[in-house]
């Protein structure tokens, strides 16, 4: 409860609830020493919000769930528990008129968000449901149990009932006095923010999650509202961007529905909404109903939180506000609780308790991804409103957690690539609201080892973006701006669009080499990436030749056993193959491996590379005996390293049924391309030149005699 800046005369005090749907003002006189009037509600049999909701889009199953409890015998609990702003006061309006009107249920209507409005609330149910003056005052005056009165009354209703218990974010105002039961006589329905309370697991209760709207519920929300602002596409956009959230959706139908010196379509408003974020929303509440701002629907339960001794809730969300609204690891954060990672106004015991306050106040969810890694999330509306005004400092405590959870470099197992891919949008996120060197360079390697773990596509679709707002702050020349190119014209040779690779590569070389000179490490890493597109461009030749070239300059400035050069190499064989110089091949190839064996260890992924180019070259000159027992060496390693589906393990396997069809074993090859052309599809999508190429060789082995 909090005392509003306002005056009273005498002893009276003005206070105000803090429910997000109903504030209602009392005022009272009375002598030093004596016990302070409650003021019943004006009706418990009036549903108390402040927008009566329109058509309730969704919910149906939980809707046909609740309108099967009022018209059975009753004796259940049902607790609806979600994120301030979801639509539960909504639902439960829709439950209250639904009882009342269509199955003649007497409906009761409880403010819960404080004991005051509770306790009032409560006795004036009991007044409604036959207890008398006298009772009532007694209970009033602490002369008797006031929850067994009023229980006693509900349980001896004549007619049955729905008593709503709204806004009921703090469960200790229920449990103090028992004020929560269950009857034969009614059905008890609960609204609150709270998702965890052991309150809610009295015998007779059932919890319902509610969370937001699917999209096209959530777009004809708008449509309802505003139609003719824009169309249903229009609004998915809007809607999407709002994050599907009940409350933002009504106050952006209501901005666009009541413009009048603005004429925004849902096309405009989509575009303010990213260039000014989503805190424009606010603007669709009326004075008359300031508590209905997204923002406020927000602060009430960080409000409560920090009442509860839990101000560094409040930090930790600003913190979660620098990142996407997408899943964040646990573990990113676990350098917070462990002390490794700093932040001030989050002491390291206090992490896990603010976390599990966010959780229990529905500020933040628990999801399990990517194979049961667990992860925090928060709404993209909420960090959107906490976001503003985060201390510089908190960024880089951002920036520092995102770093330490980044896998080693080189590591392209399963478990890294499902971790890269729930930190790659942090990374971008973060980059684009607090854009520096530091926040650049994080992207940067995040989209490069986006590449190196196999997520060609994911690469893609993060690298050219990162490299543009990289040039815009630190200009084309500089080196994280030619590296987040570099793995953008990787990405677009493995993704199959080789002409395009070509003239990144080369651009990217021509850059270098101006800069850098020809012998410098990353010039003669960009003339080794250059040859990759020019094998699927019919360009063999020249590709050895730029191989040999970087060969030579990676000996001499690196040294014969430097990783650049091992891995250069590796690629001579494959070129060796397209020749056809099979007796250079072996050489190499020979030289290559004891090379490898002298440096490296032997599970190291550089001489796992030469070996598969060496069974391919091996093909290539149709030595296929020869290659068949290297390439299943190579598929079993490509598995056990980095997963069965991982673009090179079915490289490796599209091999092996080459090698078969080679050697007249048709139906193992076509069934062996048939699964490669299965998970391809999955990983690298329908057209790629290499499904081409799997589906010509399949027709021609089902066609073979």
């Amino acid at each position: 409860m909090n005392e509003l800046g306002a005056r009273a005369s005498g002893q009276g005090r003005i206070f105000q609830t803090t429910g997000d749907q109903y504030i209602q003002e009392h005022h009272h006189h009375h002598d030093p020493g004596a016990a302070p009037a409650q003021r019943p509600p004006d009706s418990v049999r009036m549903p108390l919000v402040g927008r009566p909701p329109g058509i309730l889009r969704n919910r149906e199953e939980l809707r046909a769930l609740l309108a099967a409890a009022v018209t059975g015998p009753g004796g259940d609990a049902h607790v609806v528990h979600g994120m301030g702003g979801c639509g539960k006061t909504a639902l439960a309006y829709w439950l209250f008129t639904e009882a009342v009107r269509t199955h003649g249920r007497i409906g009761l209507w409880v403010n819960a968000s404080e004991r005051m409005s509770l306790r009032a609330g409560m006795l004036a149910v009991a007044g409604d449901r036959g207890a008398s003056a006298g009772e009532l005052a007694a209970a009033a005056a602490g002369q008797r149990a006031a929850a067994d009165l009023v229980w006693h009354y509900l349980d001896h209703s004549s007619d049955p009932w729905l008593l709503v218990l709204d806004n009921a974010d703090d469960p200790s105002v229920l449990e103090d006095g028992a004020w929560l039961r269950t009857s034969p006589r009614g059905t008890v329905l609960v609204t609150t923010r709270h998702a965890t309370s052991p309150l809610w697991r009295i015998p007779g209760a059932i919890r319902h999650a509610l969370g937001v709207l699917p999209l096209d519920d959530a777009a004809q929300v708008l449509c309802d509202l505003a139609p003719d602002t824009g169309d249903l596409d229009s609004a998915r956009k809007v809607a999407e961007r709002l994050g599907r959230l009940p409350l933002a959706l009504t106050l952006a139908g209501s901005h666009l529905a009541h413009q009048l010196l603005e004429s925004w379509s849902m096309d405009e408003y989509d575009r303010k909404l990213a260039e000014e974020s989503t805190a424009i929303v606010d603007r669709g509440a009326s004075h008359a109903q300031s508590r209905h701002l997204v923002g406020r629907t927000w602060q009430l339960s960080l409000d409560a939180l920090t009442e509860q001794g839990l101000p560094d809730a409040t930090t930790l969300l600003r913190l979660l506000s620098c990142w996407a609204a997408d899943p964040v690891p646990l573990e990113v954060l676990a350098p917070l609780a462990r002390g490794s990672v700093a932040v001030d106004g989050l002491e390291p015991p206090r992490v896990e308790p603010a976390l599990r306050g966010l959780l229990d106040h529905s500020l933040a969810e628990l999801v399990v991804v990517a194979d049961g890694v667990r992860c925090v999330r928060a709404h993209g509306v909420l960090l959107d409103s906490v976001a503003a005004g985060v201390p510089e400092a908190l960024r880089e405590v951002a920036t520092a957690l995102l770093e330490a959870a980044l896998p080693e470099r080189g590591v392209a197992s399963p478990k890294a690539r499902d971790l890269l891919a729930l930190l790659a949008p942090h990374a971008s996120a973060l980059f684009r609201a607090a854009p520096s060197e530091r926040t650049a360079g994080l992207a940067v390697r995040v989209a490069r080892q986006v590449f190196d773990a196999g997520d060609f596509a994911g690469a893609l679709g993060l690298a050219p973006g990162m490299a543009d707002r990289v040039e815009e702050l630190l200009s084309g020349q500089h080196p994280l701006a030619l590296e987040a190119r570099e793995t953008e014209a990787k990405a677009l040779w493995r993704m199959g669009r080789y002409p395009e690779a070509e003239a990144l590569h080369r651009r990217i070389l021509g850059r270098r080499e101006l800069l850098l000179g020809t012998d410098h490490p990353d010039t003669l890493r960009s003339v080794y990436d250059l040859h990759f597109p020019l094998i699927f461009l019919d360009k063999a030749d020249e590709a050895e030749r730029l191989l040999r070239r970087a060969l030579e300059g990676q000996r001499r400035v690196l040294g014969e056993d430097a990783h650049d050069t091992l891995q250069t190499w590796a690629a001579l064989l494959e070129i060796l193959g397209c020749l056809g110089k099979g007796r250079e091949l072996d050489a190499e190839a020979a030289a290559f491996l004891d090379a490898c064996r002298r440096g490296l260890p032997s599970d190291h992924l550089i001489p796992l590379h030469g070996r598969h180019n060496y069974a391919w070259g091996l093909h290539a000159v149709n030595r296929d005996a020869e290659a068949e027992p290297l390439a299943r060496r190579v598929l079993a390693d490509r598995i056990r390293l980095h997963g069965p589906d991982h673009p090179l393990a079915l490289s490796a396997l599209s091999l092996t049924a080459q090698v078969a069809g080679a050697l007249g074993r048709y139906d193992e090859a076509c069934a062996t391309i048939k699964e490669v052309i299965e998970r391809r599809e999955r990983v690298l999508g329908t057209e790629h030149p290499f499904l081409v190429q799997d589906r010509r060789w399949l027709a021609d082995w089902r066609a073979a005699p």
